[in-house]
C-alpha cells in the first residue's frame, strides 16, 4: 500500500518583509527589501540586518494580536518563540484547523525547530549573573532560551498533543522540520502536522560571532545602502545579511484534507537529505552534497527533472556557497529535455537576508506560494551572475509561468543539506 499523499493547507510567516504571509509575499514580488540599518548594532563590524518590522501597523509584528499570545509573554517568552506563535496562529487559521476533540488534538503534531534559540536571553542572563548575582537571574531563563521551546510553546498554546520534533540543524533546520513532519504523516502517526522554524539572533554577540567567521556583508561596500548588501549569485557578493523571523506550514494527509473540505495549496512530494563530510562551515566546491540532496528529494517524490520548473535556492550571498550551489543545480539539470522551458532559479534571501534556522521554512512558504500563484519570485541585487547560469535561468524580476514542481534548498554548517520537493496538487 503506497504511503498517503501529503499536502500543505495553510502557511504563516513573520519575516523582514512584514508580519503575515500575504504581506511578505506581496513585497517580495514587488522587489522590496527588509534589510535595514539597525541602531542597536552601531559600532559593531556590521550594523545591518533583516529585522522583522515591529509596530501597530497592519503589516508589522505585534505579538498581542496573536490569538496564541497571553499577557506577560514579553517577560516569559523569547522573541524567537513569540515569532513562532504568530506564524503558527496564522498557519492554523489559514488552514481552518483548530482541533477541539481529544482525538483531533492527539492526531495533530508539531515539528518546529530553531538553529540558535534564545541567544539574547543567554547574553542577558550571563550579564545579570556577573553584574547582579545569581538570585537576580530570571527563573524564566532556561525555558526562554531552549531551542525546543518554540515547539513546546506552540503545542501548549494550540493544544496540539500529537507527535513532536524539534530539530536544530543550523540553517537546514526549517527544511528538516518539514521532512520530519512528512515522515510522521506518511508513517500514519498523525493526520496533521504543524511544521516550521523560528529564529531571532540579530544580537551583538551573534553579529560579532559571524563577523569573525568573515561570513557577513556590511552596507559600506554598496554605497552605504543596506538593501544592496544581500546579493545572492552576484559577482559582488561579500557575505550574508543576518535576518530573523518564523515560518510555519500546516501539513496533512490529502485524505484528511479532502474529508474536511480543505483546499490544498501544494503537495509535499519528497525530502532529500545528505551530509558533505567536508568542512565545519564551508561546502564542497562542486556542491556534490547539495546535488545528492536535490536528487534524493526528486526521487523520493517521483518528480522527474523535466517536471521541475523552479528552485528556491539556499544561496546566502557568500562567494563559496553560492558558487557550489550553482554548480549543483547545473549538474542537476544536465540532460533536461530541450523542449522544456528553462529551469527558473532564485534566492529570496536577497530581499529577506538569511533567517538562519528559520530560512528553510520561510523559503518553503515562498515556494508553496510560487506554485499556487504561478509566479517565481525574484533575486534582489543580482546584476552580474557569477558563475554564469548553466542550464538554468536566474529570476531577476517576478516571472509569471505555470509551475508544476519546485525545490526548496537549505544547507547548514556542519555540512547539513536538505531539499524539499513540492508540486501543484493534481
Amino acid at each position: 500500500m503506497p504511503p498517503p499523499r501529503v499536502v500543505v493547507t495553510g502557511v504563516g510567516l513573520v519575516s523582514p518583509l512584514g508580519a503575515g504571509a500575504a504581506a511578505s509575499w506581496k513585497r517580495l514580488l514587488a522587489g522590496g527589501s527588509g534589510v535595514v540599518r539597525l541602531p542597536k548594532l552601531a559600532g559593531l563590524p556590521v550594523d545591518i540586518g533583516g529585522a522583522v518590522p515591529r509596530g501597530a501597523g497592519a503589516d508589522e509584528f505585534d505579538a498581542d494580536r496573536c490569538a496564541l499570545a497571553k499577557p506577560g509573554d514579553e517577560g516569559s517568552l523569547s522573541p524567537f518563540i513569540r515569532f513562532a506563535l504568530a506564524a503558527a496562529d496564522e498557519a492554523l487559521a489559514a488552514a481552518n484547523w483548530r482541533p477541539e476533540s481529544a482525538a483531533q488534538r492527539q492526531r495533530t503534531g508539531v515539528a518546529v525547530g530553531s538553529g540558535i534559540g534564545g541567544l539574547d536571553d543567554i547574553v542577558q542572563a550571563s550579564d545579570t549573573l556577573r553584574e547582579r548575582g545569581a538570585r537576580r537571574v530570571s527563573p524564566h531563563f532556561v525555558p526562554k532560551m531552549l531551542v525546543n521551546m518554540a515547539a513546546g510553546q506552540v503545542s501548549i498554546r494550540a493544544g496540539l498533543q500529537g507527535p513532536c520534533s524539534a530539530p536544530s540543524t543550523a540553517c537546514a533546520t526549517g527544511a528538516h522540520a518539514i521532512g520530519d513532519a512528512l515522515h510522521i504523516l506518511r508513517a500514519g502517526a498523525a493526520d496533521v502536522m504543524l511544521a516550521g522554524a523560528a529564529e531571532a539572533s540579530i544580537e551583538p554577540l551573534g553579529i560579532v560571532g559571524f563577523s569573525r567567521l568573515r561570513a557577513l556583508a556590511g552596507a559600506d561596500g554598496f554605497g552605504g545602502e543596506p538593501a544592496a548588501a544581500s546579493r545572492p549569485f552576484d559577482r559582488r557578493r561579500a557575505g550574508f545579511v543576518m535576518g530573523e523571523g518564523a515560518a510555519m506550514l500546516v501539513l496533512e494527509t490529502l485524505d484528511h484534507a479532502r474529508a474536511r473540505g480543505a483546499e490544498p495549496l501544494a503537495e509535499v512530494r519528497g525530502v532529500g537529505l545528505s551530509l558533505d563530510a567536508h568542512h565545519p562551515t564551508g561546502p564542497s566546491e562542486n556542491g556534490e552534497g547539495a546535488l545528492r540532496a536535490m536528487r534524493a528529494a526528486l526521487d523520493a517524490g517521483g518528480v522527474g527533472v523535466d517536471e521541475l520548473d523552479y528552485v528556491n535556492a539556499h544561496a546566502t550571498s557568500t562567494p563559496a556557497g553560492d558558487a557550489a550551489e550553482a554548480a549543483a543545480i547545473a549538474a542537476l539539470v544536465r540532460g533536461r529535455a530541450a523542449s522544456e522551458p528553462p529551469l527558473l532559479v532564485s534566492s529570496t534571501k536577497g530581499a529577506t537576508g538569511h533567517l538562519l534556522g528559520a530560512a528553510g521554512a520561510a523559503e518553503a512558504v515562498f515556494t508553496v506560494l510560487a506554485l499556487r500563484d504561478g509566479v517565481a519570485p525574484p533575486t534582489l541585487n543580482l546584476d552580474d551572475p557569477d558563475p554564469p547560469a548553466d542550464g538554468f535561468e536566474h529570476v531577476r524580476a517576478a516571472a509569471e509561468r505555470p509551475l508544476r514542481a519546485a525545490l526548496s534548498n537549505s544547507f547548514g554548517f556542519g555540512g547539513m543539506n536538505a531539499a524539499v520537493a513540492f508540486s501543484r496538487v493534481t
